[in-house]
């Protein structure tokens, strides 16, 4: 099919997205862009965070990994149902009783206004670098296989999706994103399984054939029995366990659309069933990735990474089907962004500004801020985006989780420490401590083998930076009454 034509569907779901985007932007103000006014639908919350969770990393990246991994990232997956449980009953029932509308405002009322501050611009750098590069992934994709045949920079391309997302979330807020993450987790998955049934078809094989060749080929391949690799099955589900609890229970873009649910107990829904969906979603994408690889040395085609998925869907199937795989990917795109530039502003604009407590402001002032703060993280994800260009990555499922052991171990270290511990610290040293954590873990990454020999750190790298930053805050602490009782769950 001609770019153009697909161009033409491309705009035309951006049309459909704008026009849900009016619907649910009518009469919105701060709370709905926070938080949609806690009258989101459970169902729809849990079905949206689905592609949210997924994002284009999944729709490309995972299905490409397979040829480099095999199965193995189902072991991280694995970790992550347990990781969803664990957010369910203990995070969740601590965010709804405080009331919060940012989760750093725990921070703020347990250890202090700086470690509030400190999570927060954690969150931000993590959010930021994360959503960017996921964004980046699917836009070079586009830009690659359609855009180019316009003559259209890879810049121009990034800065009109980006402003499309702007253009789409500016008044709505979470309301809008709920309702948009839907429709594109919709697609997301219809890509999915049609992609998935025209390569059946394309090998003649039926699904437990195709398996069982994956199995000969090695492809199949899920768990590491040996200890000291990197992908060693227990460090996976640990790991796994960890970058739920931190990216999901720790991240104000999934907390938030959970705190725009009315009752706790629906919240809980939607975690459990998200963490159940996703295991299923994410091993029918691995399976993708095994049917990509039997049928590429057919078409001629080479090597393993994020291309191979586009290369054999737009380059051999269909037009029916590469029109829908187009539509799937601007659909696993658009949540990478959407949720987070949400997410971003309103941390900025709680945590770090302190909006609500702004009596000096009317909501006019109020809404004119919040604005131009989500117009800056636009033009800061334009800059982000074409600085991943500039580097890139043959695979940027492991670039995101690398990004992730970083930033979010901090995080993890913090509210660990004022969840499990009634100890108060000095707050203006948390963020010094909250920063030597990930510098240290740098070191030791970078020093693997003079350190450990032939044991490999790998995404436990996150439960090391927040068991860094733990003790760190438990040095500088004393036994003294905080400023909230002890959360025990």
């Amino acid at each position: 099919m001609s770019a153009p034509i697909l161009l033409g569907f491309v705009l035309g779901y951006f049309a459909l997205l704008l026009g849900v985007a009016w619907w649910t932007g009518r009469k919105a103000d701060n709370a709905t862009f926070f938080i949609g006014s806690r009258n989101s639908p459970w169902g729809l919350v849990a079905f949206g965070m689905v592609g949210t969770s997924l994002s284009g990393v999944t729709f490309v990246s995972v299905p490409g990994a397979v040829g480099l991994t095999h199965f193995g990232y189902l072991q991280v997956v694995l970790g992550q149902t347990l990781g969803y449980a664990v957010v369910a009953f203990v995070l969740l029932p601590l965010y709804f009783r405080l009331g919060l509308t940012s989760i750093y405002g725990f921070l703020a009322q347990r250890l202090g206004p700086r470690s509030c501050r400190t999570g927060a611009a954690f969150f931000i750098a993590s959010r930021t670098l994360g959503a960017t590069a996921r964004v980046y992934l699917v836009v070079a994709v586009l830009q690659d296989m359609i855009l180019s045949a316009f003559g259209l920079p890879f810049w121009l391309t990034t800065a009109v999706i980006l402003l499309m997302v702007l253009l789409y979330t500016l008044e709505g807020g979470v309301r809008t994103i709920v309702f948009t993450d839907t429709l594109q987790t919709a697609g997301m998955l219809l890509g999915l399984v049609v992609c998935t049934v025209f390569l059946l078809q394309r090998l003649d094989l039926t699904p437990w054939q195709a398996y069982a060749q994956m199995q000969e080929r090695g492809l199949a391949t899920v768990f590491n029995p040996l200890p000291q690799a990197r992908d060693y099955l227990l460090k996976q589900l640990v790991a796994g366990l960890f970058i739920t609890i931190a990216m999901t229970g720790l991240d104000q873009e999934m907390m938030q659309k959970s705190l725009s649910v009315r009752q706790l107990r629906d919240a809980q829904k939607n975690l459990l069933l998200l963490g159940v969906v996703l295991l299923a979603v994410v091993s029918a994408f691995l399976y993708l990735g095994g049917l990509l690889y039997l049928v590429a040395p057919g078409l001629g085609l080479q090597g393993a990474g994020d291309r191979i998925f586009p290369a054999v869907v737009l380059g051999h199937m269909p037009v029916a089907v590469q029109v829908l795989f187009v539509i799937a990917l601007v659909s696993a795109l658009f949540p990478s962004a959407d949720g987070a530039l949400t997410a971003l502003t309103s941390s900025t604009c709680i945590d770090l500004l302190g909006l609500p407590q702004r009596s000096d402001l009317s909501e006019a002032q109020r809404a004119r801020i919040r604005r131009r703060v989500h117009a800056g993280y636009a033009l800061l994800f334009l800059l982000l985006v074409l600085t991943f260009r500039a580097v890139g990555s043959p695979s940027m499922i492991g670039l995101i989780l690398k990004i992730a052991a970083y930033t979010y171990g901090p995080l993890l270290g913090l509210f660990a420490f004022g969840v499990l511990t009634t100890r108060a610290v000095n707050d203006r040293r948390a963020p010094a401590v909250a920063l030597a954590a990930p510098a240290l873990c740098w070191l030791i990454d970078a020093q693997q083998r003079a350190l450990f020999g032939d044991w490999q750190l790998g995404l436990e790298l996150l439960l090391l930076n927040g068991a860094l930053t733990f003790a760190g805050l438990w040095l500088m602490s004393w036994r003294q009454p905080a400023a909230a009782p002890a959360v025990t769950g």
